[in-house]
């Protein structure tokens, strides 16, 4: 299956072809097998996309798509906007200042095999799971350790307590989360790595720790990247860009952040909830 359509069910295609153009329902079978036809319309009508999404309402749309489609409709509409712009806004701790990266950014996005990773990652982050590994001490002694995928603090522990030909997944989530809290969530960073930094109850609990993301979050794609799964996966290339162009990569999920998920973020999202 091309990646265009692995990870899209029935209801996401017949949702795009309807949306595009309501004669074509009679062509699903035709249109589902054909995954550059699905990539031309998701790319020429990602517009026309977005407004059916808004027209039904983002409390309900996902009753009828998935989030990864969701998202790709919103980076591909985004990397647009993006392209049309002189300049976009990004916030400090005290302000929003313009940004004038965007030819930039809108290069890195057109970069289709980019625009699908982002999409993967973030709907990764609209579900969360915690795991309990068994991890050998010595010769016949184990130890449980438990971690959750949206704890920094927990992920570095476990990569530590695995061996290197195991550490691939927790390089790629611990980046992964990084990218996902600066470019989803960068209010509640700033609030935490102001002039001043108080970590604050009223954040949710992952935020209380003063992390760099950035330079975590480059730093572990780099680590991804060099690792043997990385290649036999085909994703090399594309963590030596996030590793070397981290601040563009969240330029797009900021954009998406502020213009069309701002009130609706931590519905999406509900593990990222305040407490």
């Amino acid at each position: 299956m091309n990646e265009i359509t692995a990870n899209l069910t029935d209801n996401d295609i017949r949702f795009i072809i309807e949306t595009v153009d309501a004669n074509l329902k009679d062509k699903f079978d035709i249109i589902k097998g054909d995954p550059e036809i699905i990539e031309k319309m998701l790319d020429a009508e990602c517009d026309k996309l977005y407004q059916r999404i808004a027209e039904i309402g983002r409390e309900t749309i996902l009753t009828q798509i998935t989030p990864r489609l969701l998202f790709e409709i919103l980076l591909r509409k985004t990397a647009r906007e993006i392209g049309e712009k002189l300049y976009i806004m990004e916030r400090t701790a005290t302000q929003k200042i313009p940004v004038f990266d965007t030819r930039e950014v809108a290069a890195f996005m057109s970069d289709k095999a980019i625009v699908r990773y982002l999409a993967d990652m973030l709907d990764s982050f609209t579900r969360i799971e915690s795991f309990t590994i068994p991890v050998r001490v010595r010769k016949g002694i184990w130890h449980k350790i438990r971690y959750s995928d949206i704890d920094f603090s927990s992920l570095v522990r476990m990569c530590h307590a695995v061996d290197e030909e195991h550490r691939f997944r927790f390089y790629k989530r611990i980046a992964d989360l990084c990218l996902f809290i600066l470019g989803m969530f960068p209010e509640y960073v700033i609030r935490n790595l102001g002039d001043n930094p108080v970590p604050e109850p009223s954040l949710p609990w992952l935020f209380r720790e003063n992390i760099d993301y950035e330079e975590e979050g480059r730093r572990f794609y780099k680590l991804a990247a060099s690792h043997k799964e990385a290649r036999l996966l085909g994703l090399d290339e594309i963590f030596s860009r996030l590793n070397e162009e981290f601040y563009l990569a969240k330029r797009p999920l900021n954009y998406i952040s502020d213009n069309y998920l701002k009130f609706k973020k931590q519905n999406i999202f509900p593990s990222f909830k305040p407490d």
